[in-house]
């Protein structure tokens, strides 16, 4: 219990250092921790985005359960204000405990629990009431330190909470997240959180403070950051043990890149898995199937020039190059990462058939909505193999202004395909990516294949929600013309699973699903969303 009651507002703070100063002292604070609670909004919008998907879900739920929670923590601090010093204290203390070990927690609750959403909303709605907790307690204090109305003690407080928040939004980015990464980068800035409070507090106002309150602030504060710290030593073996619990014993590559997480699984090419950001996205056991139903159908017809939108990986680029015709292949990925694991790791090479090395083929590292706004040059054949339109964080690569520069970049008789996510898990997703095909201009066929394997993540294709039922895939045939019928060019090698017949069927299996009436997705009205 605190047993030292500070003067109350108005009544001028016994301070070691000049008004103007010790002015100077609390709005450096606010700064530091308007900066570290930005980072702590950040951190949960960008690991729920990766953990969960749909990451404009995931920013609308953190940022307006945080601001409510402000709100709350606003009016809960009042009764704080007559131990002012002592209260900020505690709750910057309680502030980096939480905020720094927040994204340790997110991480673990999916890696074991298999649901990180109900933590998600609990971070958020704590660290909201802790920052609503801090404005009130420091309005109390800068006016003690330096008396000045009102109005110029709230201009100052706000403008140094503005900047702080500014630092600590670019910060994230560009300093923490590819330098520390989500899990350091958070336990840092609660170490700083922590030591910017704690000193503000026991230097500034300790003449304010009994005996038992300051042994209670040291105390407080050496405790958090002594365990703030020993997670940041763990947080590797914190790392590999997440990493199992989530994708079992047989990673072999785990690597952060600029873009995502990129882990391989499997020793050989027959047992090898790629996921992407937690996201199955390739199985050597069925991925053939999937590539031959994306690639052949758009193949029949010329196509001496290929362009692949995604498809690091080089499956793809593996079956377009079994065409002696084909005269160039551009491979458009955003990851560079995933091109060079494609290229160098031997498993992945060899099950991509070394397509790397096939002379014809050259890759681009951009964004392929950016690339092709400057692309020039037609192709005979566009392959969109991308993330399914629910999950990945630029929906504008599946806008119909996106299939509008496709079109743009096709040959007279050019063809598109799209991989455009599940049917059957998605279906609204599934036909709003057609229709915005169709907006861009394009005719369009669409045809659905399944994996013949079980056991495969349903949905999302996470490896925390395994089902029994088979994967899902749903595509986009589409020209600018007329769209040719769903068949196999005949000079193509023997395929080892798609065939004529299964393929004819494929189209009916997906209009017998159709959902009609379903709007475009456009860059000013997004229309995909996580369904249940």
């Amino acid at each position: 219990m605190i047993d030292q009651q500070v003067p109350l507002r108005g009544c001028a703070a016994r301070l070691p250092v000049r008004p103007r100063t010790g002015r100077f002292l609390v709005l450096a604070a606010v700064f530091i921790c308007a900066a570290c609670g930005l980072v702590y909004e950040l951190e949960l919008v960008a690991l729920a985005s990766y953990l969960i998907g749909d990451s404009v879900t995931q920013a609308s739920v953190v940022l307006s359960v945080m601001v409510f929670a402000m709100g709350i923590g606003s009016l809960l601090a009042k009764r704080l204000r007559s131990r002012a010093a002592v209260g900020f204290g505690l709750i910057e203390a309680a502030l980096a405990l939480v905020g720094g070990s927040s994204a340790l927690v997110l991480y673990a609750s999916f890696a074991w629990l298999g649901e990180s959403r109900y933590a998600l909303v609990g971070f958020s709605l704590t660290i909201g009431v802790l920052i609503g907790a801090e404005i009130p307690l420091l309005m109390t204090l800068i006016q003690r330190v330096d008396r000045q109305d009102a109005g110029g003690a709230v201009a100052d407080l706000f403008a140094a909470d503005y900047v702080g928040a500014l630092v600590g939004g670019l910060a994230f980015p560009f300093l923490l997240l590819p330098v520390l990464g989500q899990l350091t980068g958070a336990l840092f800035t609660g170490a700083v959180n922590a030591a910017a409070g704690g000193a503000l507090v026991l230097w500034l106002f300790r003449r304010d403070l009994s005996s038992r309150s300051r042994w209670l602030l040291v105390l407080a504060n050496v405790t958090v950051i002594a365990l703030l710290a020993t997670a940041t030593v763990l947080v590797d073996d914190f790392e590999r043990a997440a990493r199992r619990a989530v994708y079992g014993d047989r990673v072999r590559v785990a690597v952060q890149t600029e873009v995502q997480e990129v882990v391989l699984t499997g020793e050989g090419r027959d047992s090898l898995d790629l996921y992407l950001d937690g996201r199955l996205r390739v199985s050597a056991r069925d991925e053939h199937r999937y590539h031959e139903a994306l690639v052949h159908p758009a193949m029949r017809g010329p196509h001496g020039r290929v362009l692949i939108l995604g498809g690091g990986d080089g499956l793809a680029a593996r079956e377009v190059l079994r065409y002696a015709e084909v005269r160039a292949v551009t491979v458009v990925e955003l990851d560079s990462a995933v091109t060079r694991l494609a290229r160098t790791d031997p498993a992945l090479s060899e099950l991509n058939g070394h397509a790397y090395e096939d002379p014809r083929l050259r890759t681009v590292a951009a964004d392929a909505f950016n690339w092709l706004r400057a692309a020039r040059g037609s192709y005979d054949v566009v392959i969109s193999d991308l993330p399914d339109p629910g999950i990945t964080e630029s929906t504008k690569l599946y806008s119909a202004e996106f299939y509008g520069l496709v079109a743009e970049a096709l040959a007279p008789g050019g063809r598109l395909v799209v991989h455009a996510g599940p049917v059957g898990v998605r279906p609204r997703s599934f036909w709003t990516a057609e229709a915005s095909v169709r907006a861009g201009g394009l005719s369009t066929r669409p045809y659905r294949v399944t994996s013949r394997i079980s056991g495969f993540a349903a949905g999302q294709d996470r490896v925390t929600e395994q089902t029994r039922e088979p994967r899902d895939w749903g595509f986009v045939l589409a020209s600018r013309g007329t769209v040719p019928a769903l068949a196999l060019d005949l000079r193509v090698p023997e395929l080892r699973s798609l065939g004529e017949r299964e393929l004819r069927e494929a189209g009916v299996a997906a209009e017998r699903v159709r959902i009609p009436g379903q709007a475009p997705s456009t860059l000013v009205h997004p229309r995909y969303w996580e369904e249940p």
